[in-house]
């Protein structure tokens, strides 16, 4: 399984010509490459997407060959379709079927709840996806709550096992990416399902209310948006947004939540704190009753506390930190991407296939990537690589766009005096740094 290796001397008689792009082809440069331990890329989820590849722009062709994971059930083409009709434009579908589900969960809980109230919503969205009448069709699942009937929604994401009982998927899949000609080579993309099935939540919520044995709410549902739109995270934005989108088109064609149509209002975390923490202050005064993000697990921590003070529910789609499974969110949190307990497992062993001796874990400083590449560091360690073989590395990432660009020289000279034979980078655009700082200090890295 991904065992195509690519020619060891091929690539020394290419000379590397950008992942050496200022040591030249003399003699010396070809005497070094042959003592110097080829290196292998590998990703996570916040850099395994086609939009990476422009962040490294010219020199793109430096990730051919890098291979890494992400949550990701394989998609039907029907679905990819209908996200395009959305989006013409979009080239990735990362996290698009997790804010799909996030949409319509919150939706069917506000029905069988009969309310728009977000403590009654939150009630009800584990619920949703256990221990009832199993649907699959936003209308078909409408016409059931509708009923006041217990449902098991099962979507394009979630479709194993539902919630567990602190709001999270028990299961997922994972697929392994392939980066090749600059690009995610889809002919080498490859899942493996994880987590276990009983897991589930047997909690029985409150019992739903049928539609029409009580008042009905005299507004509608509004759900707003908490996505990457800009910032480091912005290339996994597109996916998420049209997958959002059409789910409130479904629920709305399917004739709304309580009798009305459910209203989106748009709103960006900017993959930073400060920009996050104003959108929820805005939709709080816009009387939001679910906000759909964050997209980063760090911007999730941090508006976590505003959102739990004003009373609302926050639903992710994209946030992995395991971290977040235990925070005090009043019951007011949830998300439709599997923790990094999880991925931790998939990505190290996406790693060890390919049998490196020493290994460089490289993550930007926040709760995801030091979490993840804690996660990672624990399941090598499992396997048999102790500390003399894993060396952990982290970076401060830019704070915001006007910020100078991430330097990562020295810690990239310091992965080639180690020797390894593989780095695992985890983050965001920013850490294409990451991969142009190791070419230019002369790493051999492998195609």
């Amino acid at each position: 399984m991904l065992v195509s290796h690519g020619s060891r001397a091929a690539a020394l008689v290419a000379c590397g010509a950008l992942l050496l792009a200022s040591a030249g082809c003399d003699a010396d440069t070809s005497k070094e490459a042959t003592t110097t331990p080829q290196v292998r890329l590998y990703g996570s989820d916040g850099n395994m997407t086609n939009a990476y590849a422009e962040a490294l722009k010219e020199r793109a062709n430096l990730i051919d060959g890098m291979k890494g994971t992400i949550p990701l059930t394989p998609l039907p083409d029907s679905f990819k379709n209908r996200l395009r009709a959305v989006d013409p434009k979009l080239g990735d579908y990362i996290y698009a079927a997790e804010a799909y589900d996030a949409v319509i969960i919150s939706a069917l809980a506000a029905q069988l709840a009969g309310s728009t109230g977000p403590a009654e919503i939150a009630k009800q969205i584990i619920g949703v996806t256990n221990n009832g009448q199993r649907c699959e069709q936003a209308g078909d699942c409408l016409r059931l709550a509708r009923d006041g009937q217990d449902i098991e929604y099962r979507g394009v994401s979630l479709n194993r096992a539902g919630f567990t009982d602190a709001g999270e998927p028990a299961t997922a899949s994972y697929a392994t990416l392939t980066f090749g000609q600059q690009k995610l080579d889809d002919g080498k993309t490859e899942f493996v399902g994880a987590g276990d099935d009983s897991g589930a939540s047997t909690k029985n919520p409150p019992r739903p209310r049928r539609q029409g044995s009580g008042k009905v709410p005299s507004a509608p549902l509004v759900l707003g948006g908490l996505l990457p739109r800009t910032g480091d995270l912005a290339l996994a934005y597109a996916p998420m947004a049209a997958g959002a989108a059409l789910a409130v088109k479904d629920i709305n064609a399917a004739g709304g939540v309580l009798g009305k149509p459910m209203v989106w209002r748009d709103g960006d975390d900017g993959t930073n704190p400060d920009v996050a923490k104003a959108t929820v202050a805005k939709h709080v005064r816009d009387g939001v009753h679910v906000i759909i993000g964050a997209g980063g697990s760090g911007i999730s921590r941090a508006v976590l506390p505003d959102v739990v003070a004003a009373g609302r529910v926050l639903f992710s789609p994209s946030n992995t930190d395991a971290g977040l499974t235990s925070m005090d969110d009043q019951g007011l949190y949830f998300r439709t991407a599997p923790p990094d307990s999880l991925q931790g497992r998939a990505l190290a062993d996406v790693i060890l296939r390919d049998g490196p001796h020493k290994i460089v874990l490289v993550s930007r400083k926040d709760s995801y990537g030091e979490g993840l590449q804690e996660t990672v560091r624990a399941e090598l360690e499992r396997a048999g690589l102790g500390a003399d073989r894993v060396k952990l590395l982290t970076y401060d990432p830019p704070a915001d766009a006007a910020a100078p660009p991430l330097d990562f020289s020295a810690g990239a000279r310091e992965i080639k005096e180690y020797g390894a034979e593989a780095v695992l980078i985890i983050g965001f655009a920013e850490s294409a740094q990451v991969i142009r700082a190791l070419a230019d200090s002369g790493v051999q890295i492998q195609h």
